[in-house]
C-alpha cells in the first residue's frame, strides 16, 4: 500500500503531465466499477509514457501481449502514426465485449486488431514481424513471451515489459519463496540481464517497466 507521501507525489505528477483522455477516465471509472482488480490497467502516468515512446520510436508495427481492459492500447495506439498497426492479444474471452466497444469508441481504431486467445499460440502465427512489443501478460510465462517475441522484434526492436518491480516484491524473498508470479519475474528480470542480445534498463515507473533493445539476431 502506498503512503500519503507517495499518493501525493503520485497526484503531484498527474497534474504536472499531459491530461488523461476523456475516453482513457472513461475506461478508470467502468473498470473500478466493475472489475475485481482494476489497478491492473496502466493508469494516466504510465499511459502517457507510452504514448511518447510510440511518438519517440515511430514503430509500424506494434505487438501487445495482455489487452485487460484496453487502457495501454488505447495509449500506445494514440502514439502510432495514421498507417502503423497494434496487434493486441487477450486471453480472457470475457474480456472482449467490453475491451472492443472501448476501441470502437477511439479515434484511433483503425490502428488497433484485438486477438482473443493465447499468446503463446498466436505470436507464431503472424506473418510479419513487429518493430515494439509491450508485454504484460501472465508474469509465469514472461520468459516463453520474450523469448517468441525476439524471433518476431526486428533488428533494433523494442520490447517494453511491465509489472518488473512487482510492487517492490522483487526484494522481499519471503513472498518471493511463495508467490509463482514474483519467482516469474524475477527469472526473466535475471533472463534478460544475461541475454546478450539486448540491451536493458529499469524505470521504476509505477511497478517497474524494463525496456529492452534487440542489439543482435
Amino acid at each position: 500500500m502506498k503512503t500519503k507521501d507517495e499518493i501525493a507525489l503520485q497526484h503531484y505528477i498527474e497534474n504536472h503531465i499531459d491530461a488523461e483522455p476523456a475516453l482513457l477516465q472513461e475506461l478508470q471509472r467502468q473498470a473500478h466499477l466493475t472489475l475485481l482488480n482494476p489497478r491492473m490497467l496502466s493508469g494516466h502516468i504510465q499511459g502517457r509514457i507510452l504514448k511518447m515512446f510510440m511518438q519517440m520510436i515511430q514503430p509500424q508495427r506494434v505487438l501487445e501481449i495482455g489487452t485487460y481492459t484496453g487502457y495501454s492500447a488505447l495509449c500506445i495506439a494514440e502514439g502510432l502514426g495514421e498507417n502503423a498497426q497494434l496487434d493486441t492479444i487477450e486471453i480472457n474471452d470475457e474480456l472482449q465485449t467490453k475491451i472492443q466497444s472501448f476501441f470502437d469508441k477511439s479515434e484511433h481504431r483503425h490502428k488497433i486488431q484485438l486477438h482473443i486467445g493465447d499468446a503463446e499460440t498466436i505470436i507464431p502465427q503472424f506473418s510479419y514481424n513487429f518493430d515494439v512489443v509491450f508485454i504484460d501478460g501472465n508474469k509465469r510465462h514472461y520468459i516463453e513471451y520474450y523469448e517468441l517475441c525476439m524471433q518476431k522484434l526486428n533488428a533494433g526492436g523494442y520490447i517494453f515489459a511491465d509489472n518488473t518491480l512487482w510492487d517492490g516484491h522483487v526484494i522481499d524473498h519471503e513472498i518471493a519463496a511463495n508467490d509463482y508470479q514474483t519467482q516469474g519475474i524475477l527469472a526473466f528480470n535475471d533472463h534478460v540481464k544475461n541475454d546478450a542480445r539486448v540491451e536493458t534498463v529499469i524505470l521504476p515507473v509505477r511497478d517497474g517497466i524494463t525496456i529492452l533493445r534487440k542489439t543482435a539476431p
